[in-house]
């Protein structure tokens, strides 16, 4: 009995000793990010690893980096703006091998999601507006009202998840910065493959909508493929956006780019920017025709008429917009110059999609007119 007793004590030590190895070693897996344990980051929509290179073990590939996720607010609550900023940088001596200099050097990426109602006030819906319809942006397939670009998308949602009647929408903001020889300087960011940025944003949207109790029954997915915009930018030239009638008098020393963003029969981008080496691209023009009826109510509330660029039609009961906004540098703030280009615009557009012609008188008074017929989202150019 007594060396039966003996053995007992000895399997029990054992079994303790080796569930306190398991513990130990699963703590380390843990504080490593390794398997099983993921980080997971903004209200639970993204976890590290999952596919996407902006939650992958590349971003961190540098001296020193790491990923932060900060929250602020929750989605619903309030019927305010809730965001996450997820953050990786990366720092380095550079007084490595072969390195001349001991300055320190680093980056920092930043990727910014928001859940929130569209701005209220009519500038920074502007703004909203230029940064997200930007013409480098494809748009997402399966009748998903969106656009995605190399650092930057956004998902209008279903009308059940509006806020005090303005449409709320999640949306992506990549930003990227270095040291070099001038100090800290803006730098391109690419977020992921458009595939993976899509699924992003749309796992954060379900994310959103659960918590904000707007949720429909089935989860938004995209199954067709993306139609990817030609990459990167042209030098502009007359017309500008490839818009006949669309005029500006180019500054041959200022750096311009064209984007000629989605040509469809219900949504129609482009956007001029100025560049600077090393800082954000300056919007100089921008332009949209929305045709849907999500994409449309983006516009409600918006001062209306040719002065502040902006009209509104009904054709076949389909609301279309024409959108543009001109900086003060090429144009001349709402006067008649952009009033002429505004109505060059509306006219080659509504002609393209079968609009009669649309009325753009100056006033604020919502214009009046007819509209586009509905048609397929090609990218017939």
């Amino acid at each position: 009995m007594e060396d039966g007793g003996k053995r007992r004590r000895r399997w029990a030590v054992l079994a303790a000793a080796l569930s306190g190895a398991v513990l130990i070693s699963g703590i380390g897996l843990w504080a490593t990010d390794s398997w099983p344990f993921k980080d997971r980051y903004c209200w639970d929509a993204w976890e590290q690893d999952s596919g996407p290179r902006f939650l992958g073990d590349y971003v961190l590939r540098g001296s020193g980096s790491e990923r932060r996720a900060t929250e602020s607010g929750t989605p619903g609550s309030g019927g305010g703006t809730a965001t996450c900023t997820l953050t990786v940088t990366s720092s380095d001596s550079g007084s490595g091998s072969g390195s001349s200099s001991t300055s320190p050097t680093g980056f920092q990426d930043r990727l910014t999601l928001s859940y929130g109602p569209v701005p209220e006030a009519p500038d920074e819906r502007r703004d909203w507006i230029d940064r997200y319809f930007d013409g480098s942006a494809s748009a997402l397939p399966d009748g998903l009202d969106g656009l995605v670009a190399n650092d930057r998308a956004m998902l209008i949602l279903p009308e059940a998840c509006d806020v005090a009647g303005r449409p709320s929408a999640v949306t992506l903001w990549g930003e990227s910065s270095g040291d070099g020889p001038k100090g800290r300087r803006a730098m391109p960011l690419t977020l992921a493959s458009l595939p993976d940025i899509s699924t992003m944003l749309l796992d954060a949207a379900d994310v959103g909508m659960r918590k904000a109790g707007c949720a429909p029954e089935k989860p938004l997915r995209a199954s067709a493929p993306m139609v990817r915009l030609t990459e990167g930018g042209d030098r502009p030239d007359n017309p500008v956006c490839r818009i006949p009638g669309v005029t500006f008098p180019l500054d041959e020393d200022e750096r311009y780019e064209q984007r000629v963003g989605v040509v469809g029969d219900r949504l129609q981008t482009c956007s001029l920017v100025r560049r600077k080496l090393g800082s954000p691209d300056e919007p100089a023009a921008q332009f949209v025709m929305a045709g849907s009826p999500r994409t449309a109510a983006v516009f409600a509330g918006l001062p209306e008429g040719a002065a502040h660029g902006l009209v509104r039609t009904a054709c076949d009961g389909r609301d279309t917009v024409f959108y543009a906004r001109i900086a003060p540098g090429l144009g001349d703030d709402g006067g008649e110059k952009d009033r002429r280009v505004f109505e060059r615009f509306t006219e080659a557009v509504g002609r393209r999609v079968g609009c009669e012609p649309v009325k753009t008188t100056g006033g604020t008074d919502r214009s009046e007119g007819s509209e586009a017929t509905e048609g397929s989202e090609g990218e017939a150019r």
